[in-house]
């Protein structure tokens, strides 16, 4: 078994997290991409269509880097601008509002293929189970409105309730509209009938990116998959656009990090803490990714070969809501890449791999993270 002082050694940033948690229980796209390697990629244009399964996996075999969000604006799978073996991913940014403050969005996921195309977002059918339930925020579409409306949310990073999984209710202006900045707000238009209102059973992913009192943290130092931070630069809401880091994965797919369920691994990881994602896995709503705490050297979260999804982007079985568990290569076992789930499988019931839910700090607790796909590229990883 892998010895904590060695996992902690072996991690990282990662482990201290671990630790905390333990002790309490294409192929660039154009434009100014400065620097950015690869050749041939497509970035959307428009956040006009969402991808399907069956686009998702043509794009795939193009063998291109290929944009599946439609609020990509640019991308590229690597850089020499920095040390760290990560692309970037730039994204239009989203003005919303929560109890009176501005708050800034990206739009990535959603159970419904309409609302999909609508918005530019992935359609994932499983976050279809999350709608009514307690582990979604309310995120208020307004129609008809002024100007400045955004999307009105229920919560924001540093509350009890805060969850980037929302279900959504539109409302449209009947008259004379105003701004509104609060589901207090939403509430008192409906109660005065100053705006019609439309229950819906569509769930979207919209991580936040800035908030009332904070952000997600800036990596200055470029030089490791964790870092200070997983953007790469300071939010631009003039432009309205983000830069993050982008980050390789089996099978085929290039990913963000946005928020986790365990406050450790918030902190760790420099994302947003999300509480209400304890009960996701329960409803069905995730997928798994398959994280190596060693073996072969890579850009995966440890410091190894990068991980493991149980499928691919875009699949009817996919999600950006992973479990993660750690493997971890045997004394004596030669460490090989492994590139697909039944791999990963294979070689633990093997004897080869151990195989630990969350980490091994967790004590057999998975934990859930929010990363995700932009873009569908070719894995480029060798050993």
């Amino acid at each position: 078994m892998l010895s904590r002082r060695l996992f902690l050694r072996r991690t990282g940033r990662f482990g201290v997290a671990v630790g905390v948690l333990g002790a309490g229980g294409l192929l660039s796209a154009c434009g100014d991409g400065g620097g950015a390697t690869g050749g041939g990629a497509t970035a959307a244009a428009a956040p006009s269509a969402a991808a399907t399964p069956s686009e998702t996996a043509a794009a795939s075999a193009q063998g291109e880097g290929t944009a599946i969000v439609g609020d990509v604006i640019d991308f590229a799978l690597t850089s020499d601008e920095w040390e760290g073996a990560f692309g970037f991913v730039d994204f239009r940014l989203h003005r919303g509002h929560v109890d009176g403050n501005d708050v800034y969005v990206i739009h990535t996921d959603t159970s419904d293929e309409q609302f999909g195309r609508e918005l530019g977002m992935l359609v994932v059918p499983k976050l279809a189970g999350l709608a009514g339930t307690d582990l979604v925020g309310r995120a208020v579409l307004v129609e008809g409105g002024v100007d400045e409306q955004g999307m009105v949310f229920s919560s924001e990073p540093g509350r009890d309730d805060y969850t980037p999984a929302c279900q959504v209710q539109r409302v449209t202006f009947t008259g004379e509209s105003t701004l509104l900045t609060s589901v207090a707000d939403v509430d008192a238009a409906i109660e005065a009938g100053t705006v019609t209102t439309e229950e819906t059973d569509i769930v979207a992913n919209m991580p936040f990116v800035a908030w009332s009192d904070g952000a997600l943290p800036v990596d200055d130092e470029r030089t490791a998959y964790l870092g200070p931070g997983q953007l790469l630069s300071e939010p631009d809401t003039d432009a309205m656009t983000v830069r993050f880091k982008l980050h390789e994965c089996y099978p085929n797919v290039r990913y963000i990090v946005t928020d986790v369920e365990l406050a450790p691994m918030a902190d760790g990881m420099a994302v947003a803490h999300s509480p209400a994602f304890a009960g996701v896995s329960d409803a069905g709503a995730t997928g798994r990714t398959n994280v190596f705490s060693n073996g072969v050297d890579g850009p995966g979260p440890m410091g190894f070969q990068p991980s493991v999804f149980d499928t691919q982007a875009g699949d009817p079985e996919w999600s950006p809501y992973w479990d993660h568990l750690t493997y971890a290569w045997a004394d004596g076992v030669d460490p090989r890449v492994l590139t697909t789930e039944d791999e990963v499988h294979e070689a633990r019931d093997a004897g080869d791999l151990e195989e630990f839910p969350g980490t091994p700090d967790t004590n057999g607790q998975t934990f859930v993270v929010n990363c995700p796909v932009p873009v569908l590229a070719p894995n480029t990883f060798s050993a």
